[in-house]
């Protein structure tokens, strides 16, 4: 019983190290390592193209002290540029405006009016951490609107597509 055993096991491990060399002769390691750096080519040359999902840093707590509950902030999603060097409207000294923004419709507590709001990413530094970030999706739309589409790092139209911090910008009366 025991010599059926071991010309079975010696069968298997012919097969075993026949296949084992046949693969090593097709899959060589250079091989191996073209498929690599092409995957990791491939994947740097798209990934400054491709969306910047910001909910992460999503912001927690609320309350009256929370710049976040501003009115105009009603749909915004990113850091506050007036605690980034810049104000409510302008972004900060050394970054520029994002030539494509959303809009959102916010209600005014104040006159009880609604207003069309431009959220735009200011572009070309880095952001600054210890800034408010603000996560408000009042009338967000899937990605495919994407002029209501807040989750989207949108200095990607830009050169300097470094995300810094939002503005947000009162354009009119909303009809």
């Amino acid at each position: 019983m025991t010599r059926i055993i071991d010309k079975l096991l010696e069968r298997l491990d012919k097969r075993v190290e026949t296949n084992i060399r046949s693969s090593a002769r097709q899959h060589g390691r250079r091989s191996f390592l073209a498929r690599t750096g092409s995957a990791l080519f491939g994947a740097a040359v798209l990934s400054p193209v491709l969306p910047f999902d910001r909910r992460a840093h999503a912001s927690e707590g609320g309350g009256a002290e929370d710049p976040c509950s501003y009115w105009r902030h009603c749909a915004i999603d990113g850091f506050l540029c007036d605690q980034s060097g810049g104000s409510l409207t302008t972004c900060p000294p050394g970054s520029s405006v994002s030539a494509v923004s959303w809009v959102g419709t916010c209600s005014n507590p104040d006159d009880g009016k609604e207003y069309l709001i431009s959220y735009n990413d200011c572009c070309g530094k880095p952001f600054i951490p210890t800034a408010t970030f603000c996560n408000n999706n009042k009338g967000e739309r899937p990605g495919y609107r994407m002029s209501l589409y807040n989750d989207v790092n949108w200095c990607t139209a830009n050169t300097d597509k470094g995300y810094h911090c939002t503005v947000s910008i009162v354009v009119g009366t909303a009809e």
